[in-house]
Order: structure tokens, then C-alpha cells, then sequence
């Protein structure tokens, strides 16, 4: 027996989501006009719900996921994918795990079971443990050599002061060395259970045949088990600028990245207007700070604004890649840009131009199986599937003054992060 929580025909797009008996959900919608099926599993095991001394483990896991179980051997699941002409991969972020796999329709039943098996009974052998971490060690020691990662994740510690949100999610390389097999095997018996997990099917499969797949596929999870206890503490607001100067050899052009904490996905009205702001602002090659710092005054060789939705503290950010000697200028004029936005209404014409690129932009991001797959589990795994189809509708009911009141409310010229680089 199914326990039907909701379906959806909103904008076109037939989409039912169904609470299975062992506790998945699942999200489908049948396509009949492409010959792909994609299943994405999304978990919520992101590097959020780690215990503050096991950073890393959730990516980590990601990794050993694909070495295998007792009846599948390292490699073997990856031949089978290869074999039936599929592509599969997975991701990891704060606050989910998100694995996929993009395969014929007619080859789902010969390749689903295997995704099952690694993701449900996932094995963690010492062995491939031990090389896979020097692989995440190599990759960990790659993101140093980049500066927009150290610039990003400084940014990312110096904002989130408390919550995991400021963590790296690959981890620190000294407390990777010291972590065992069984940490992993311990974190995904705890959070890789069936009230974790979402199921996206998008394809030419018809709905009653692809919920009978996944509950015969998603059917034998691991006996649960428990990590220690982890704690999220909610980001307090800022109260004051932080500012963090990092000198970083061999650098070509500076980098000044500023960030600002927004509304979580509880708040996704709110959201919606940043990410409106983060338009207006350098968004586009038309925005107002591309305009002025990038074509008028040539201050900078480029600069970028963009909202970064997640399930707490969400993340607006507005970068610049610049000669170093022009970083306090180009600040200055940041501060003066956003006070000018919290003091005077746009106009009509910018506030409907940034509307419909933001809403082309989704009108882009749901063409393909995979888009479609990624954009329900997202939803879902973080609130509610049905979001997905309210973005381009609550973008339209912004009007100017409402987006002034988000710019007072959320991009303080008193309260933000900021790191600098610079060549040493």
C-alpha cells in the first residue's frame, strides 16, 4: 500500500509525489517523448549533518558509495552502467548527497537494481578506503592551488561563524588521515534510511511501473545505526563587517568577494527577490555594476553577483576579479550601489527585464530529463517538490517597492564578509 501526498499538473507538467511504505518518496514524471529514463536519489546526508569532527565524511562517502557492496564488486557497478550505454555520477553539498543515473528506458530494470544495491548496502571495504582517501587528500591539495576556492571558502568561514554552512565540505586533510572505514560505514548506516531519501523518476516510464521498480529496488536498507550527535546552530545575524586579507602566490589579478546572509528555503519568497537583486546588481552584462565597473571605468576585469538558495542560512555573494590597487575603490562603489538600491525604487523596465531573464533562465533549466530530475529532487529534498513550479510565479509578483524593502532587509553596507586576495 502508497500513500499518495501529492500530484501536481502546474505549468504543464504533470508531476505526482508518493510516499512509499518503508518511507522513500518518490517523485515521477512520465515523459513520453524522450527515450531516456534519469533517476535521481537525493539524500539528505549532506556535510551539514556531520559530527563536528568527522568533516569530510559525507564526501567521502560519496566516493565509497561507487567501491561497491558484498555482492558487487569495486568496478563492476560502473561496466554494467558503461555496458548498457548509461551515465551516472553523484554530488555532494551541505545538505544533500545526490546521486543519478541517466540510462535508456528500456535498460532501467538491467541497471536501477545496481544503483539500489551500492547506495543501500554500500560495503566500505578497508582496502579501497585506504586509496580512496589519498584520492580526496590529492583533491583537497588541488583545491588549495585554486584561488577562487580559498577565496570562496574563506568567505564562506569568515560568514558562518557557527553553523556547518563555513566548513569545508571535502574536509581537512589532517583530520582525513586519522578517519577509518568504519566512521563511513557508521554515517551511512545512520542517515543513507528511507525517511532520508527522495527518488526522482523523469522519463518514458509509466507511473505505476516505475513506483513498483523502486520499491522492489529500494527495498533492503542497512540495519540503522548511529553516529554521534551533531549539532546545527542556527547563523546569528551580523553585527559588524568581517574581513578577511589572504596573499596568495603566483596570482594574476586580485579578488574581492563579498557575502551576505539571506533567507533559508522556508523563506522562499524572499529568496526569489535576492536572487532578483543579485540580477540587477551583475547579473547580466547589462547590470548595474557590469555597467559601471567592468565597462565605464574598466575598474575590474569582470564581476559577478549571484544567491545560492539552501535549506538554513542561504548565501548572496557579489565577486570582482581586479587589479589589487582598485579593491578599496571597487568596495566603495559596491557600498554606494547598494545604498542607492535601498533608497530608491527601480524602475519599471529594470525590475521586467531582470524578470524575464530570470524566468528564461528557468524556462532553460527544465528542457532536458536530467534538468527536470534535478530540479524536483532539489525541491523536494529541501522542502517540497511543488516549489519547483512557483519560482516564475512568485517572480512576477515582485514589484519595486517590495524589492527595495529586500535590499534594506538582507544587503547591509554595515554587515557582511569579505575577504581579499592578493599576490604575495
Amino acid at each position: 500500500m502508497r500513500q499518495q501526498t501529492n500530484r501536481c499538473k502546474t505549468l504543464g507538467f504533470p508531476v505526482s509525489v508518493t510516499k512509499l511504505d518503508q518511507g522513500i518518496t518518490v517523485v515521477h514524471q512520465n515523459l513520453t517523448i524522450t527515450p531516456v529514463t534519469v533517476v535521481d536519489v537525493w539524500v539528505k546526508a549532506g556535510a551539514r549533518m556531520e559530527p563536528h569532527h568527522w568533516k569530510g565524511t559525507a564526501h567521502f562517502l560519496e566516493h565509497m558509495i561507487f567501491k561497491g557492496s558484498s555482492a558487487i564488486l569495486p568496478g563492476h557497478f560502473d561496466q554494467v552502467i558503461e555496458h548498457n550505454g548509461g551515465i551516472t555520477n553523484a554530488f555532494t553539498s551541505h545538505d544533500y548527497a545526490h546521486f543519478f543515473l541517466t540510462v535508456a528506458g528500456d535498460h532501467l530494470t538491467q541497471t536501477l537494481p545496481y544503483l539500489g544495491e551500492i547506495l543501500l548496502q554500500a560495503s566500505i571495504p578497508d582496502k579501497e578506503f585506504i586509496l580512496e582517501r589519498d584520492v580526496i587528500l590529492e583533491e583537497i591539495r588541488l583545491s588549495y592551488d585554486d584561488p577562487d576556492w580559498v577565496c570562496f571558502q574563506s568567505l564562506c568561514e569568515t560568514l558562518y561563524q557557527h553553523h556547518p554552512y563555513g566548513r569545508s565540505i571535502l574536509g581537512h586533510e589532517t583530520q582525513l588521515r586519522d578517519y577509518s572505514a568504519h566512521q563511513l560505514r557508521c554515517f551511512h548506516r545512520t542517515h543513507y534510511q528511507p525517511h532520508n531519501m527522495t527518488v526522482v523518476v523523469v522519463g518514458n516510464i509509466e507511473e505505476k511501473t516505475a513506483l513498483s521498480l523502486v520499491e522492489k529496488t529500494f527495498s533492503d536498507f542497512s540495519v540503522p545505526s548511529e553516529c554521534p550527535p551533531h549539532e546545527i546552530i542556527s547563523e546569528p545575524p551580523l553585527k559588524e563587517i568581517r574581513r578577511n586579507h589572504i596573499y596568495f602566490p603566483r596570482l594574476a589579478h586580485g579578488r574581492l568577494l563579498m557575502g551576505w546572509i539571506g533567507p533559508g528555503i522556508d523563506q522562499l519568497d524572499e529568496g526569489i527577490g535576492l536572487d532578483l537583486l543579485s540580477v540587477i546588481l551583475a547579473g547580466a552584462r547589462t547590470s548595474r555594476l557590469v555597467q559601471e565597473l567592468r565597462e565605464d571605468k574598466q575598474l575590474v576585469m569582470d564581476i559577478e553577483s549571484s544567491f545560492s538558495l539552501q535549506q538554513d542560512s542561504s548565501l548572496f555573494t557579489i565577486g570582482a576579479w581586479l587589479d589589487p590597487q582598485n579593491l578599496e575603490a571597487v568596495e566603495a562603489i559596491i557600498c554606494d550601489r547598494l545604498n542607492q538600491l535601498q533608497q530608491e525604487p527601480i524602475t519599471q523596465a529594470e525590475l521586467n527585464k531582470a524578470k524575464r531573464l530570470l524566468c528564461h533562465d528557468y524556462i532553460f533549466s527544465t528542457e532536458t530529463p536530467s534538468q527536470l530530475a534535478g530540479l524536483y529532487g532539489y525541491y523536494q529534498t529541501l522542502a517540497d517538490a511543488k516549489l519547483a513550479f512557483s519560482y516564475p510565479i512568485l517572480i512576477q509578483q515582485y514589484t519595486a517597492e517590495k524589492l527595495q524593502q529586500m535590499a534594506c532587509q538582507y544587503l547591509s553596507t554595515q554587515q557582511y564578509a569579505i575577504t581579499i586576495m592578493k599576490p604575495c
